[in-house]
């Protein structure tokens, strides 16, 4: 006779049991005349008959199991053997089909009770190998281990392709209260579909991809994938050691930031892959003198015009490029070929769709239930509970995972604005103040802070870059400063003021003398990059050519004098693709960039440009090697806003014994023949860089390549070089003895 309740008979039938391992599977009871018996129960619904039969033996001498309830539950006794090993189950269908399969209750729970400690605690910083779908083997048995957190479901099932996406054959187990469910399924290897079915406290049943899943589906389907990530080869193992003891802040970084999926495209407006990008993309940054790429929408994302910014999939490459062993090989390319790889990063917010985070386990579990917490209304996306120890464990134990498993040299921190203040983007009374009536979202800091640490402590030489759009104080110091613990930030600031001022015509940028020097009074407060992004081309605010005034000669003028002068000022540089030959269009991110304009000498002229600009950014130690120190940076003279005149020196360390390098830059189209400027060596100086050079499309007005200083004192010091200034262009300048 059956020792199982009716009710715990229904409630495994009906699909609503949190336990089914404590009653499924493989027992051993004790009997009333105290002797041990073995019993084995199985849920199989649509099935005629089960029988039972050890390894070792064959299926034809496999044990009948007795019906219990006409929904598909069996059980057999059976006398112990001297040794346990796993048996298999023999299941006739009532569709004529039979499975000889092993059964998933039989194996005993893997998760220790220290894991699931530490990830309720907060502190489980590699929980995402735990959590997720892990092929894996179990009493010599080949499976997959499946895991996730959903502590407020009656019911967590495994569906997939391998069990006609039902929910009543692979239930989970439930791990005390942690809110852990955990199955390991026998036979689901590497290619399986599936999802979790989760079954509310509600009774409402929700279809979800897994949120530790490492690969998914190409949009728009989105079931997760049982995936290996082990076993591929890296050959970066000299970029990561030299990048371990690297400082930044002494490097030229010059990024190229690139939306993989609008780059280039092949054939039939085909993306291109991971591999064709490691082919394609790799060979151009180099060649164009770029040291790194940071990367768009890697993270798996359902709707492309999200531009990978609404995240489903957090520990997914998106697959809409290949594998994640396809990614691998990009970065491991990357890194073989002397770039750095740096990619966006979406910890602010995440979509509202059916099979994502949102209302997980049917309660607000990811997300704060109070919209005024939990909403970005204008985004359309929810708000991640930063107080919740769990999500910030999942957070943190992602941005580990991606310089762990795919060695990311960096992460860019999306709208990181948006995380700090309670009331960002929210009217009165949409918004509610933190503990002390003030706006910051202090568990957002808390979590910030937490997360730099981590990725610091275990990854010395990477990047954590936070997009960051207002002046809250200390982004890129120390957290052991107070700081949010960043080592880089990006100059919205710079960008909004320069970008306001170049795209004046000339003739009122004197009234406007502050807009490029207003950058310097805040320039070494924070470690900056200069970004001229994605964000700077899209909506209406034109292509960075396209924001030139003036006629296409002016134009094109204009965009070699702001980038020259954005490589001289202090910070480290950013450049969208598309830009560096100066795309008249903006930024569309369902199609190709124009790459046929490269075909004209118009745009070959502004090509050459980019690519020589940054040549000599990466052989200048003068504009990277301490910029961070305002001794790198002087003005030579910042007040002759009637000419629109801009002259400045940047210096490297002390201790490399360099020279300064000067920059003079003519915003106007006017020329200005025998313009002076105060030296700050006495000497001949050279020519390096000329932005109005003919072979740049300029006008070549300046044939000084050498120029001596008069022993004139100007502009506070005592020799003078006179110079011929090129309309709204920039000449750079170097001592001759260091030629």
């Amino acid at each position: 006779m059956s020792r199982l309740s009716p009710d715990d008979i229904q409630r495994l039938v009906e699909a609503r049991h949190h336990a089914p391992r404590s009653l499924l599977g493989f027992h051993v009871l004790v009997n009333e005349h105290g002797l041990r018996e073995w019993v084995v129960r199985v849920f199989e619904p649509e099935a005629e008959r089960v029988a039972l039969f050890w390894e070792g033996e064959s299926a034809e001498a496999a044990r009948p199991l007795q019906r219990l309830h006409e929904g598909g539950l069996f059980e057999i006794y059976l006398e112990p053997l001297e040794t346990l090993r796993p048996y298999r189950l023999v299941v006739d269908y009532k569709d004529g089909n039979r499975e000889i399969k092993h059964d998933p209750y039989y194996f005993s729970p893997q998760l220790s009770d220290f894991d699931l400690y530490l990830f309720n605690e907060g502190n489980h910083l590699r929980i995402h190998h735990k959590l997720g779908a892990h092929p894996t083997a179990i009493d010599g048995v080949e499976g997959t281990l499946f895991a996730v957190w959903a502590p407020n479901a009656e019911r967590v099932s495994v569906v997939g392709d391998f069990n006609y996406w039902d929910g009543r054959k692979h239930p989970m187990q439930v791990r005390g209260s942690s809110g852990v469910w955990e199955l390991f399924i026998p036979g689901v290897g590497e290619g399986a579909l599936y999802k979790y079915e989760i079954r509310s406290r509600s009774g409402v049943t929700l279809l979800k991809s897994d949120p530790y899943g490492v690969y998914m589906q190409k949009r728009p389907e989105t079931a997760s994938i049982v995936y290996d990530l082990d076993g591929y080869r890296w050959g970066d193992a000299a970029w990561m050691a030299e990048r371990a003891a690297r400082n930044v802040f002494e490097q030229p970084i010059n990024i190229y930031e690139v939306h993989p999926g609008s780059w280039r495209r092949a054939d039939g407006d085909r993306f291109l892959s991971y591999l064709e990008l490691a082919d394609e993309l790799i060979p151009y940054v180099k060649e164009m003198g770029y040291t790194h790429i940071e990367l768009m929408g890697i993270a798996e994302h359902p709707f492309d015009g999200s531009w990978g910014y609404q995240v489903t999939g957090y520990f997914a490459p998106t697959s809409r490029y290949g594998t994640p062993k396809d990614f691998m090989h990009f970065v491991d390319r990357c890194h073989q070929a002397g770039i750095g790889v740096i990619m966006d990063w979406v910890p602010g917010h995440f979509p509202t769709d059916a099979h994502g985070l949102a209302y997980f386990d049917g309660t607000h579990l990811y997300e704060h239930a109070d919209p005024r917490l939990g909403e970005h209304r204008r985004w359309g996306t929810k708000v991640f509970n930063y107080g919740r120890n769990e999500v910030r464990n999942f957070l943190v134990a992602n941005a580990l995972y991606w310089l762990e498993y795919y060695h990311i040299d960096g992460l860019r921190v999306d709208a990181v604005a948006s995380m700090l203040y309670l009331d960002y983007d929210r009217n009165p009374g949409e918004w509610l103040p933190n503990r002390y009536g003030g706006r910051e979202n202090l568990e957002a800091i808390d979590f910030l802070k937490r997360c730099n640490e981590a990725i610091f402590r275990d990854h010395p030489g990477i990047l954590s870059v936070a997009e960051e759009s207002t002046a809250f104080p200390g982004v890129t110091q120390p957290t052991y400063l107070g700081g949010l613990g960043f080592n880089m930030k990006w100059n919205m600031g710079w960008m909004n003021d320069t970008l306001r001022y170049i795209e004046l015509d000339p003739i009122y940028r004197r009234y406007e003398h502050h807009l490029l020097t207003f950058s310097l009074v805040y320039a070494w407060s924070e470690k900056y990059i200069l970004p001229i992004s994605h964000d700077e081309v899209v909506h209406g605010k034109r292509a960075l050519l396209a924001k030139m005034p003036g006629d296409d000669w002016q134009k094109c003028a204009n965009y070699r004098l702001y980038l020259t002068y954005m490589m001289g000022h202090p910070g480290k540089k950013l450049l969208f693709m598309g830009s560096e030959w100066g795309q008249w269009e903006e930024w569309n991110y369902a199609q190709s960039l124009n790459w046929h304009q490269l075909n004209y000498e118009f745009h070959q002229r502004l090509h050459r440009f980019c690519k020589a600009l940054n040549r000599l950014y990466a052989s200048l130690p003068q504009l990277y090697r301490a910029d961070t120190d305002p001794y790198t940076f002087e003005w030579i003279d910042l007040h002759d806003h009637d000419a629109s005149v801009y002259s400045f020196l940047r210096r490297a360390k002390p201790e490399d014994g360099l020279p300064p390098v000067v920059f003079v830059c003519n915003f106007t189209p006017v020329p200005r023949g025998g313009y002076a400027i105060g030296a700050p060596l006495p000497g001949v100086w050279r020519k390096v860089f000329d932005s109005d050079a003919p072979e740049f499309g300029g006008a070549g007005y300046n044939t000084q390549s050498r120029v001596p200083t008069e022993p004139v004192p100007w502009h506070g010091r005592d020799q003078r070089l006179v110079l011929d200034l090129p309309p709204l262009g920039v000449l750079v300048l170097v001592p001759e003895s260091d030629s």
